[in-house]
């Protein structure tokens, strides 16, 4: 538990400082459509360093498929409906750990409400997924973002629950 709660205080102080590099940006978002990089940019400075880090350990394990690499940049682009602060999203992560119940509890609610940020991180999945295929992404890259969270062995299209292995280990490392 003590190294779970190191890593979560890093993971937050580095959230605070996060900055993304123009020269990464032009290697990483090639394979994107337009409408997609619009999509990516809509992200949290935040949530584009995390994107660009999974992305990049993907690139660095030989993953080279590119709906596997276009989810990796866009997977937390529901967030952005939200406009979450980095405090608030370490509240939601610790209450995750500590208080889940609760958290799915006021997680189930109106969006409209003071729930916004727990709804919205909830269903940033489906968001993201919706997001990206009116961006024009494929059918395979919004599965990969609607799934992102989901076990893998309940997907029933095998390559998908491949690449969601790949795209989840990443995630969870970065």
């Amino acid at each position: 538990m003590g190294s779970t709660v190191g890593y979560r205080v890093s993971q937050f102080l580095h959230a605070l400082v996060a900055r993304v590099d123009e020269r990464e940006l032009d290697n990483s978002l090639d394979l994107l459509t337009p409408k997609a990089r619009e999509l990516f940019r809509s992200q949290s400075t935040t949530d584009q360093r995390h994107a660009l880090a999974v992305y990049r350990d993907l690139m660095e394990a030989g993953h080279r498929d590119p709906d596997l690499l276009t989810a990796a940049l866009l997977h937390d682009a529901g967030k952005s409906t939200a406009s979450l602060p980095v405090w608030q999203r370490a509240i939601i992560v610790l209450m995750g750990r500590a208080a889940p119940r609760l958290l799915a509890r006021i997680s189930d609610g109106d969006a409209r409400s003071w729930r916004r940020p727990y709804v919205v991180h909830a269903t940033h999945p489906q968001i993201g997924a919706r997001l990206a295929r009116e961006a024009g992404c494929s059918e395979r890259v919004t599965a990969l973002i609607r799934r992102h969270h989901a076990a893998p062995d309940t997907v029933d299209d095998a390559e998908i629950a491949d690449l969601l292995v790949a795209l989840q280990w990443t995630d969870g490392r970065n």
